[in-house]
């Protein structure tokens, strides 16, 4: 426990710069952000090091300090930032080639039994299935509404 102790009793500044920035490394690695949060924590004790007078920084005010500030941060990271978890893009439908035929017309390349057959976009011929219960024959102009079962969902357009 002396050892502990003794230990504690000699934490500086560069101990929690040092903390920060392996936090930062392994949340490089992770990609959690909540090591991001806890880093920040200790950034801000080193900080907390070099404002506070020398009595209150003890190391007793340095671990109350980074683990009220890191426990402060990982809850706002989760409820008031929780938006940069959110990857947003400016091409959505990227690699999901159904998806970004929803919308395109075509027309029925076979008759429809049981809901399903084929229908033609463009050049190519996709399998099918109705997304209603009209009757949809060879020929007919069809319009992609979405996807499923590894298979296009038209509906009579």
């Amino acid at each position: 426990m002396e050892m502990v102790i003794g230990f504690l009793e000699g934490l500086t500044i560069w101990h929690w710069i040092g903390l920060g920035i392996v936090l930062l490394a392994i949340e490089v690695g992770v990609g959690t952000f909540d090591l991001l949060w806890v880093a920040a924590g200790a950034f801000l004790t080193a900080l907390f090091m070099i404002i506070v007078p020398a009595p209150m920084n003890g190391w007793e005010g340095q671990l109350t300090f980074f683990g009220i500030m890191a426990i402060a941060f990982v809850l706002s990271g989760r409820t008031l930032f929780k938006g940069l978890r959110n990857r947003s893009t400016s091409h959505p439908n990227l690699n999901d080639r159904f998806a970004s035929m929803v919308g395109q017309r075509g027309e029925a390349a076979t008759n429809f039994e049981q809901g399903r057959g084929k229908v033609k976009l463009g050049d190519t011929v996709w399998l099918a299935m109705q997304s209603d219960e009209t009757v949809i024959v060879e020929g007919d102009q069809v319009v992609v509404t979405g996807s499923g079962q590894g298979m296009l969902k038209i509906a009579l357009g």
